[in-house]
């Protein structure tokens, strides 16, 4: 690993963050007990160290307190800048005191401050760190790239590196209560399931995807869409801009929508209908063999 020349120094200005195995990986464990577990240095396979710097590694794992049973701790040792790139070189020891080998997959890892403040945030594939050894601490660099930091500067101390669980939690349909209510369950079974086959959400991710289009007896055009939000945090929706594309590609309707509130969980989509009145209507006859609805791009 191209960092590991920069683990040089013996001092510690992170601190830890630490949870339950299970919040984190299902089927590892019961609750944490009382008992202090130390946890050794365990090194990657493929590292091929100097002395020296499996001095300071071993030094640095020394220093950390030890975790209760079944907890699972992300262990803050310091941060460099990437002078070229503007990139975060956040050093941290991934520590397990499970009494088994594990693997973890990917999961969005937040940079908080001293205050407790999100200063970052960016998805990781914690599968690169290879088998996580029984009882024991791995040091790793995670790399935080410019476009997921939210400060110029690192802190200087007392920062955290910790787990967002919410994104490990699948993403699932979220119904408001009138939907809940109303609809039998045929029909939410079947929303379900178009829900569970569209595309995958990119971290931070909120999207409009259509799934229904009618004209109304009264000429109006009723919308149905999925407000799908990638978030690892509640969304709330007041007001919202739309345009309605038909088969021919051309505006069929478009107009802003003031919703008052609409929340979003984390991890959710939710379906909701967007009436058009006949005033925000451009085309009589529309195409909906095929069709489309999308916040309006802005024109400068």
């Amino acid at each position: 690993m191209k960092f590991l020349s920069m683990f040089k120094k013996t001092e510690k200005t992170g601190s830890d963050s630490t949870i339950g195995s299970e919040e984190l990986m299902a089927g590892t464990g019961g609750p944490a007990g009382d008992e202090d577990i130390e946890t050794a240095l365990s090194l990657h396979p493929s590292w091929e160290l100097p002395q020296e710097q499996e001095y300071v590694f071993r030094f640095l794992a020394n220093e950390l307190e030890p975790l209760k049973q079944n907890q699972i701790s992300l262990s803050g040792i310091d941060i460099d800048v990437e002078p070229a790139t503007e990139e975060f070189l956040v050093k941290a020891f991934f520590r397990s005191s499970l009494d088994q080998t594990i693997t973890v997959g990917e999961v969005e890892l937040m940079l908080m401050d001293e205050e407790g403040k999100t200063i970052g945030s960016q998805q990781f594939d914690l599968g690169e760190l290879g088998e996580i050894q029984p009882r024991s601490a791995r040091p790793w660099v995670f790399v935080f790239t410019k476009d997921n930091l939210f400060v110029e500067e690192p802190p200087n101390e007392n920062w955290k590196l910790a787990f967002n669980v919410q994104s490990m939690v699948p993403h699932k349909l979220e119904l408001e209560e009138s939907w809940e209510t109303s609809l039998p369950a045929e029909q939410k079974a079947a929303l379900e399931e178009v829900v569970s086959n569209l595309p995958k959400l990119k971290p931070r991710e909120v999207n409009i995807a259509g799934f229904q289009v009618a004209k109304q007896e009264d000429g109006s055009i009723a919308a149905s869409v999925f407000i799908r939000n990638g978030h690892s945090k509640q969304i709330n929706i007041e007001k919202l801009p739309l345009e309605l594309i038909d088969a021919s590609g051309e505006v069929v309707a478009s107009g802003s929508f003031d919703i008052g509130s609409l929340p979003v969980n984390a991890n959710t989509t939710k379906p909701w209908t967007f009436v058009y009145p006949s005033e925000m209507i451009s085309k009589e006859e529309p195409d909906f063999s095929r069709w489309t609805i999308r916040v309006p791009q802005q024109t400068a």
